[in-house]
């Protein structure tokens, strides 16, 4: 009886550590929305990466040189070329989108995961697979159109093309696990991001006032905690038992996204959210038990 309490209790840490996760995630949505209007882009892009690098320093200090060594530096630069690029994508959706689909369309990067394995690494697509999939993109055409118009926004485009690269790290994240601590990993795609977004920060630069400036350290910082809350919650469950509550975000962008700006939701795009709720779900849930079949 001790045991399954044990068990109960993780599982509601870990989901509540998931759920502050995205509600931090969309803190930084409403952070980039506000902070557009007077900070290019390609600013807060390097703001939140070297924000981000910066905390490793003590690690650094304190580990050495060698805690950096990596045989696998290639796959490093591919990995940080792929998420420089989603990230600026998923920046400008949180930008010029309404909050709430902006949060959705970020959390369909879990529909095109499969099929980016097929093409690379020729993973088998099962047919739940392939139906979720087509009910996930049938749920994003009715969020976008909700009167059956026949032009999806360029910036709806974009924030899609942008978790379709997101699927793509994910994949080589799976690769370099195989090899890599994840804080090697998530060093070198603080660092070559830094770089990488270093240069069109400085053709688009404009100084910021201090305020400006309390904003972006409260834009990373918020990014940041994120990514370390959402670490700490796959220590308490299984990513299969968990990967349903990162669907929060959609939640709390659409409840957010109203508050602040009077956005409102109609009910086609909510029940076209649902779909692809389902439908991501589906595939989490499918790829988890295809990893624990291969196992056995």
């Amino acid at each position: 009886m001790h045991y399954n309490f044990t068990l109960l209790s993780g599982l509601h840490k870990g989901a509540l550590l998931i759920l502050l996760s995205e509600l931090a995630l969309v803190l930084t949505g409403v952070m980039i929305h506000e902070l557009v209007k007077q900070v290019p882009i390609e600013v807060l892009v390097l703001a939140r990466n070297a924000i981000g690098l910066s905390f490793f320093v003590p690690w650094l200090l304190r580990n050495g040189r060698r805690s950096i060594a990596t045989a696998q530096l290639p796959l490093h630069l591919v990995r940080s070329l792929v998420g420089i690029v989603a990230m600026y994508c998923l920046f400008y959706s949180w930008a010029h989108l309404p909050l709430a689909q902006a949060a959705l369309l970020k959390q369909t990067a879990p529909l095109f995961i499969p099929i980016v394995g097929f093409i690379w690494l020729k993973e088998r697509i099962t047919g739940w697979a392939v139906i979720a999939i087509l009910v996930g993109f049938i749920g994003i055409w009715v969020v976008l159109n909700p009167e059956g118009h026949t032009q999806v926004p360029w910036v709806a485009l974009l924030a899609i093309f942008g978790a379709l690269l997101g699927a793509t790290a994910k994949v080589v994240v799976r690769k370099l696990t195989l090899t890599e601590s994840s804080i090697l990993i998530v060093f070198y795609l603080s660092l070559f991001n830094t770089l990488f977004s270093l240069i069109p920060a400085l053709l688009a630069w404009d100084t910021p006032s201090l305020w400006l400036l309390m904003g972006m350290v409260l834009m990373a910082g918020f990014a940041t905690l994120a990514q370390l809350l959402l670490s700490k919650g796959y220590r308490y469950a299984a990513a299969g038992e968990l990967g349903s509550f990162t669907y929060g975000s959609v939640i709390f962008a659409g409840l957010l996204g109203w508050l602040l700006w009077d956005e409102l939701i109609t009910f086609e795009a909510m029940f076209g959210m649902a779909l692809v709720v389902v439908s991501g779900v589906i595939v989490v849930l499918g790829t988890i038990k295809e990893h624990v079949s291969r196992k056995s």
